[in-house]
């Protein structure tokens, strides 16, 4: 992949009325939707971007859904049409679109709204690949084999420091509010018990404390399926749970999810204790172990390292580029 792999971003220049959409930025954002943002801004620094389509594999169209969503000049109530339009012109101004029914052609999306943004483009929704955090078997529109799920990462200014597992004295950890039938399964059981913190609401303070003294941290499905706690729980070196049926998991074309976290049914959650407490301390430690091995993958870095959360999503890229029939 990295010899060979060729993508063209259609161009558009700094002057452009839609710049802030459909260029990088020159800084580094912050906040829990901005994975679809170090994408783009990975991409456009790599060596996988070609000028000459005619070498490219896959063909880009870099507008920011997340972007869309906060310009006062369209806003949710014109996402569809911003897009729409965007592909209207792409197609008549050249001819990549036109060849495959846009099945080579991709874009990003980390926030919900990605879920309407393709419904007045049936074609795009259908052929082209998305990369989106709301990635669920239970969404129309989403398809395993075609779309990538892309991880929500909230980016850590600040090392965790020692990720010892012995001084991790509470079986489990969450925090959250009540937005889903899950969580309000978890709270009516959990809510009091001494093994499970179960926290109603935010934190004060995000700064790791409570992951890092925990041997697992839950990932409970809220309104939508995709969090950053997955990532936050790996970048604290805790063990995630993820309670969240039908949720396609990142990168799970390359990594076994078993082996670094412990995946619980709704159905369970009157039980997580008994499952929890019933893994045996050597299977927790390989578990732990994995943890610290896998959470490189899950991290954006400025400019990209080998094997980060760039790395994993262009080789899940690369491996549906072989699918595309022209």
């Amino acid at each position: 992949m990295n010899k060979s792999f060729k993508i063209f971003v259609y161009p558009h220049k700094p002057d452009d009325p839609f710049a802030n959409v459909l260029l990088p930025e020159d800084y580094n954002p912050e906040g829990p939707y901005t994975s679809e943002l170090y994408f783009k801004k990975a991409l456009f620094n790599s060596h996988f971007i070609t000028q000459d389509p005619n070498e490219a594999h896959l063909f880009y169209m870099p507008f920011s859904i997340l972007h869309l969503r906060h310009d006062p000049r369209i806003g949710p109530e014109k996402l569809q049409d911003f897009v729409k339009d965007y592909i209207f012109n792409i197609s008549h101004k050249y001819p990549f679109w036109n060849r495959t029914g846009g099945a080579d052609h991709f874009y990003t999306a980390c926030h919900s709204i990605s879920e309407i943004a393709m419904d007045k483009t049936v074609e795009a929704k259908e052929n082209s690949i998305q990369l989106v955090c709301t990635s669920t078997y239970f969404v129309t529109g989403y398809f395993p084999h075609k779309d990538v799920s892309l991880p929500q990462i909230w980016v850590k200014k600040h090392d965790p420091g020692t990720l010892v597992s012995s001084k991790r004295n509470r079986l489990a950890f969450f925090a959250g509010r009540v937005n889903s039938p899950v969580r309000a399964a978890l709270f009516k059981h959990w809510v009091n018990d001494t093994e499970i913190f179960a926290h109603f609401g935010g934190l004060e303070t995000n700064d790791g404390k409570e992951q890092l003294r925990s041997k697992f941290c839950l990932h409970v499905k809220g309104f939508e399926i995709n969090t950053a706690r997955v990532t936050d729980a790996l970048h604290y070196g805790c063990v995630p749970v993820i309670l969240a049926n039908h949720h396609d998991l990142p990168f799970t074309d390359i990594l076994n999810w078993k082996s670094f976290s412990v995946v619980v049914h709704y159905m369970d959650v009157p039980v997580l204790r008994k499952i929890l407490q019933g893994i045996s301390f050597e299977e927790l430690s390989w578990l732990q172990s994995n943890v610290m091995k896998v959470s490189k993958h899950f991290e954006w870095n400025v400019p990209a390292v080998d094997y980060d959360a760039f790395y994993m999503t262009m080789y899940e890229l690369w491996l549906r580029k072989s699918s595309v029939r022209v």
